[in-house]
């Protein structure tokens, strides 16, 4: 039997304690499937849904002292090839949008942050028909 690729769903504000949780549990997973296949290819699926639609926003502010969420799953995501999804709806709700949606809905601006993509909720669909193992945060 084949061992499934997770799916993270992260629906925790990034001020939550959970929201942290998730960025370690996706990086230790990461860098030990890294390192039994030796590459650095994803072996993980995340959706950031809710409150945690949060994390993508460029714009949003965190002191030196803390853990600034957004940078790590961009870097995150650059080292392994890894996608980083974020519910369309829930991220507008939340004063979080792209070029193309600020210009449909006649915004002001955009603030997602580089890497992360607007998407519909068919992609996470999509996800969890293929039989992944959904955990969420």
């Amino acid at each position: 039997m084949t061992p499934t690729t997770p799916l993270l769903l992260l629906t925790a504000d990034p001020s939550h304690p959970l929201a942290h949780l998730a960025l370690r549990y996706a990086r230790a997973h990461l860098q030990s499937t890294a390192h039994k296949d030796n590459t650095q290819n994803s072996t993980l699926n995340v959706f950031f849904y809710g409150d945690a639609a949060h994390i993508a926003n460029r714009l949003r502010w965190q002191s030196a002292d803390q853990v600034n969420l957004t940078k790590e799953w961009q870097n995150l995501a650059e080292q392994y090839e890894l996608s980083l999804p974020v519910c369309v709806s829930t991220a507008l709700s939340r004063g979080v949008s792209d070029t193309d949606n600020s210009t449909r809905h006649q915004l002001d601006g955009n603030n997602l942050a580089r890497g992360f993509a607007l998407v519909g909720l068919s992609e996470l669909a999509m996800m969890m028909q293929d039989g992944r193992h959904l955990m969420q945060f």
